[in-house]
């Protein structure tokens, strides 16, 4: 056997060690390729991060290996890099997965083997997402309008609050205040910017959103880890005797699903409409927008479980009601029957799944007040629109009357 092929073999044992048979970085299954700089065995995806900075990258299975990197992987390996350079992670810090966002998975990376800011050593000045105060410029979408203004805003860990301002001076007061307890953060590719962030909180009774980019990939990843450490402190005050397993999931979280359904009303015989659709897992809501950068939700639908009366099943178009797409998709609730329809098969099988996915999961005690909230509102805005289709009513009399119908203004 030649020394190529018996560093190979050793390579491929090595890899195959439990501790090393996941990217030392995003987690992804069978990394085949080694950063011999720092010697951990990682994937495709972070192999070429690795690359970025310098380190010196091979792939096991089709790059020559001297004696000396292969030694380097067998003496250390991702299990004590992992001791070393990831020795005091915060808990709230997310650890980016195999799909996250690149920006995520780099400045993970970039974190762990370039600034070192996990090793266990005092820092100076330290990071914002350990003190608990972040400023600074973003980019942010106009409410009404694709434009993009840049703000300053100002989160506080001490406040738990998220401002930001149109002029730089503090003094003039902040345009908006958003507190920390309803406020999400996710990376949203869909912004039309490399580093783009979709803040959601609730304003109003309804569901508000913000889109917010940075030029650079390191300050837009501080600014998401600065709200995690922020929401960490609101979840520590609000829920004392909460562990963290339970906490962390509970402090960001992504979309189940997002994207176009055709939709059509409560008699199913109203024109289909192309709207957007976003799959809110935790809050255990399905909203719709006229388009995907909407400040404001058109509608919101509540998913019970599938023992309460709240079913999904596959269908197909019965009667031509304007819908250009043909799968459909039916959402049974307490209520009503939603009727939507997918351009596509694989489009209409993956709502399918993501829905069933949450009617399988049990409820939470909040979810009982939520449900009750929106099916109200949902029920006064079908009894009002069916009493405005029925005397010629406006929106403005409906509002008069003491129906709110500034948010979901659509059924």
């Amino acid at each position: 056997m030649s020394a190529h092929d018996g560093n190979k073999k050793l390579l491929l044992e090595l890899v195959k060690r439990p501790e090393n048979s996941a990217c030392a970085d995003c987690g992804a299954r069978d990394p085949d390729w080694g950063s011999c700089t720092v010697g951990v065995f990682v994937c495709l995806n972070c192999s070429g991060i690795h690359r970025s900075f310098s380190h010196k990258v091979r792939s096991i299975k089709l790059d020559f290996w001297e004696d000396s990197l292969v030694e380097c992987m067998r003496s250390k390996g991702n299990a004590k890099a992992r001791e070393l350079y990831e020795k005091s992670v915060p808990c709230h810090y997310y650890r980016p997965q195999q799909y996250d966002h690149t920006d995520l998975r780099e400045q993970w990376i970039r974190a762990k083997y370039e600034r070192l800011e996990f090793t266990g050593e005092v820092k100076y000045p330290p990071p914002s997402y350990i003190t608990g105060f972040h400023e600074g410029h973003l980019w942010k979408k106009q409410k009404e309008g694709s434009q993009f203004n840049e703000r300053m805003f100002v989160l506080s860990e001490k406040e738990l609050t998220l401002a930001y301002y149109i002029k730089d001076s503090e003094f003039k007061g902040p345009k908006a205040v958003i507190p920390i307890k309803d406020l999400n953060a996710m990376f949203q590719p869909k912004i039309g910017h490399s580093h783009g962030l979709q803040l959601t909180y609730q304003h109003q009774n309804h569901t508000r959103n913000i889109y917010v980019y940075h030029e650079t990939s390191q300050e837009i990843v501080t600014w998401f880890n600065c709200i995690r450490a922020a929401r960490y402190a609101y979840l520590k005050t609000a829920y004392p005797t909460g562990k963290d397993s339970e906490l962390i999931p509970m402090i960001t979280h992504n979309s189940l699903k997002e994207g176009f359904m055709e939709k059509t009303g409560p008699m199913q015989k109203e024109t289909f409409k192309k709207r957007w659709f976003v799959l809110d897992s935790q809050s255990r809501k399905l909203f719709y927008y006229k388009s995907p950068l909407d400040a404001h939700e058109l509608g919101a639908i509540f998913i019970g479980m599938d023992s309460n009366n709240y079913a999904v099943e596959d269908c197909t178009s019965k009667f031509p009601r304007g819908n250009k797409w043909k799968c459909g998709v039916t959402l049974d609730t307490p209520e009503r029957q939603y009727l939507f329809m997918c351009q596509e098969e694989k489009e209409q099988k993956e709502w399918l799944s993501a829905l069933r996915q949450v009617l399988l999961r049990p409820m939470a005690p909040q979810d009982y007040a939520t449900e009750a909230n929106i099916n109200n509102r949902n029920l006064s805005l079908l009894a009002c629109c069916r009493s405005r289709r029925a005397h010629g009513t406006t929106a403005e009399d409906a509002m008069a009357s003491g129906v709110d119908v500034s948010g979901a203004v659509e059924l």
